[in-house]
């Protein structure tokens, strides 16, 4: 079981210097960001400039969110990066259907992409947007436009598109969708606790916009010392006895409990941020 990547910090793409720092910073996955992140008179550079980076591999995974598929910019940006060696991802803004995610695929040639929901419509098509493509491997919210769109004020108010989500990419075969970024980057106990609250609902990991943000995201995420006690003595017996079993503390065990428990342990063996 491969381990899974808990956090995708993003950067702007016309700020080489800022990529190079997030390179570097222990991120999972690095997000180069051309959309909302870049003035609208820097995104020819913005664009230039990636490309001229992912020219290259790259020494962690780098994803790129490229402009709004139904703008005049995300051609371009597609056409510029798809095919480059160093690019792991297209990150796709603002989806609203899984015709989107067809077309760019077809376009692509298929490098891995990620849809981004950033509005009602795109969150009730959440899972025909999810099973809309074999090249598409994950979705995930873009929260700070669907509150806009929702006119929701509390944050309690995002759960049902959440748990939608979440749900989505399950039934599609998609791994957990990460959440969405926590645009005060000073606020660390409030992301702690938001990282808690979506870790509840079925999210895994989370985006960051700044490097300080990546061990409160990763420490929310990994698994506690009594976690990977239960999670080792139930792959230990499933080992032992393979089919459903009883524990002696009277808990059951299938196969559904013990993949979540192997998933557990795939996040241990992480190595950790300084």
């Amino acid at each position: 079981m491969t381990t899974p990547a808990l956090t995708w910090l993003y950067a702007p793409g016309d700020r080489p210097p800022v990529v190079a720092k997030a390179l570097i910073s222990g991120a999972d996955v690095v997000v180069i960001d051309l959309e909302d992140a870049v003035a609208p008179d820097r995104k020819e550079y913005a664009r230039e400039a990636t490309a001229e980076l992912l020219a290259e591999p790259q020494p962690v995974p780098v994803h790129v969110r490229v402009n709004a598929l139904d703008g005049p910019l995300a051609a371009a940006d597609l056409a510029a990066l798809a095919a480059l060696p160093g690019l792991s991802g297209l990150r796709l803004p603002k989806v609203t259907s899984p015709e989107q995610v067809a077309r760019v695929a077809a376009d692509t040639g298929g490098p891995p992409l990620y849809a981004l929901l950033e509005s009602a419509l795109g969150v009730e098509r959440a899972y025909r947007i999810a099973a809309a493509h074999p090249s598409l491997r994950g979705i995930a919210l873009g929260e700070a436009d669907l509150r806009a769109d929702l006119g929701v004020r509390g944050d309690a108010g995002l759960d049902w598109s959440r748990a939608r989500v979440v749900v989505a990419a399950r039934a599609a075969g998609l791994a957990p969708p990460s959440q969405t970024v926590h645009p005060d980057t000073r606020d660390l106990e409030g992301l702690a606790a938001s990282c808690a609250h979506g870790r509840a609902l079925g999210f895994l990991g989370r985006a960051a916009i700044h490097p300080r943000q990546l061990p409160i995201i990763e420490r929310a995420y990994l698994p506690t010392e009594r976690e990977l006690e239960e999670a080792e003595t139930i792959v230990k017996a499933a080992t032992a006895q393979p089919g459903a079993l009883a524990l002696p503390d009277g808990r059951f065990v299938d196969a559904a409990v013990v993949a979540t428990a192997q998933r557990t342990l795939s996040l241990a063996r992480r190595p950790a941020l300084s």
